[in-house]
């Protein structure tokens, strides 16, 4: 009987894994990336519209279309230089991209927004009306240590014009007591991008 239940688990570890290997990632996914070499490395990352994921040494890399193994290889290829081999790079699909149930807006109490880069649980969040961008980013299990606090992007697209409007938000000198009227309220739709930081940032 100890046989059999271990066969079972070998079989179903091994259909995942297939199915891992031919899944073809999409926009809106969300992505665990591991680096056995440097585990301060590993995150989770969403999968941007235009169907790029952003990591560290790694910059912008296409996601969109390929297999998890494919963009393993290619992030394993892109941060070598900063190993003495090309490190192992596991890459597994965390999240599918979440169905869209509305057609119109949102009226009711509560909104969606999208957080990216260097925070801690990126992806779609659904928050409170009102809450404001600092508000949002405690949600977010804080920053990485390679974000770029000094320069986060809000992007808001008009729903009626698809016109887009970028603000910069400065983290840093909100916490140091600027003034909160820098803060911004959220609206439904919006997408939060703290970037990472440059090398002497």
């Amino acid at each position: 009987m100890k046989t059999l239940v271990l066969a079972i688990i070998a079989f179903m570890a091994a259909s995942i894994a297939y199915a891992q290997s031919e899944y073809s990632i999409r926009s809106g996914d969300t992505l665990a990336v591991e680096v056995l070499e440097d585990p301060t490395l590993n995150r989770s990352l969403l999968v941007l519209p235009n169907g790029t994921i952003t990591f560290p040494f790694a910059g912008s890399v296409q996601a969109g279309g390929r297999s998890p193994d494919d963009v393993a290889g290619s992030i394993a290829a892109s941060i070598a230089s900063n190993f003495a081999s090309t490190p192992t790079v596991f890459v597994t699909v965390q999240a599918l991209r979440p169905r869209v149930q509305a057609t119109g807006p949102q009226l009711g109490p509560t909104i969606d927004i999208f957080m990216l880069g260097e925070v801690g649980a990126p992806g779609q969040k659904r928050i409170e009306r009102g809450t404001t961008v600092l508000q949002a980013l405690a949600t977010a299990g804080g920053f990485t240590r390679f974000a770029a606090t000094k320069r986060i992007l809000l992007r808001r697209s008009n729903p009626s014009t698809g016109e887009q409007t970028v603000s910069r938000i400065n983290y840093n000198a909100i916490a140091n007591g600027a003034s909160v009227g820098s803060d911004i309220v959220l609206a439904d739709g919006d997408v939060i991008i703290v970037p990472e930081r440059r090398l002497f940032e």
